[in-house]
């Protein structure tokens, strides 16, 4: 096993991983704060640095079914989220690829 290299991000507010801190993403990111996730408030994320993507998945939500993967901490491993990989409905589309953030899982690092 290699070493593990990770993104530090600038910015005005960069968030972490509540656990270990490690630089997820910044306010510059976020697309909407309208989500919910498993663990209450989420945010949706154009794009995220240090996390590792677990397997693909559908999951019925409450905007329909999406095939997604949940995504991890590359430093400590814990659940952040998930990222969509397809929407079903039309109107979800503009998901794919983004990022779901879960607020309580978050801390200001800077």
């Amino acid at each position: 096993m290699g070493l593990t290299y990770r993104t530090y991000l600038n910015g005005n507010r960069i968030f972490g991983c509540s656990k270990c801190r490690t630089h997820l993403s910044t306010t510059d990111s976020i697309i909407s704060k309208q989500f919910q996730g498993q663990h209450g408030r989420a945010y949706l994320f154009e794009t995220v640095v240090n996390v590792e993507e677990g397997p693909s998945e559908d999951r019925h939500m409450t905007t329909g079914l999406h095939t997604v993967k949940d995504i991890h901490c590359s430093r400590c491993r814990s659940v952040l989220g998930w990222k969509y990989e397809r929407a079903y409905e039309q109107n979800q589309r503009y998901k794919e690829g983004k990022y779901i953030l879960e607020k309580q899982l978050l801390t200001d690092v800077n």
